[in-house]
């Protein structure tokens, strides 16, 4: 997504349907704090702990 051009309408085309979730996920995982706190996670052993605070602070569930 870094080389994608924000002022381009065709590389959002996508999102003209997408549903809240999907216009959420969009925007956080461009946000900064978000990036760093994710490899913060990925480096370190994943313990549910560390799992759970990560979800509790960005606001995150997963349900399949």
């Amino acid at each position: 997504m870094a080389d994608t051009d924000w002022r381009s309408e065709e590389a959002y085309s996508g999102l003209k349907t997408a549903d809240a979730a999907e216009l959420a996920w969009e925007w956080l995982r461009r946000d900064r704090d978000y990036q760093e706190d994710y490899k913060r996670l990925s480096r370190r052993q994943r313990s549910s702990a560390a799992a759970g605070e990560f979800r509790r602070k960005w606001g995150l569930s997963f349900s399949c």
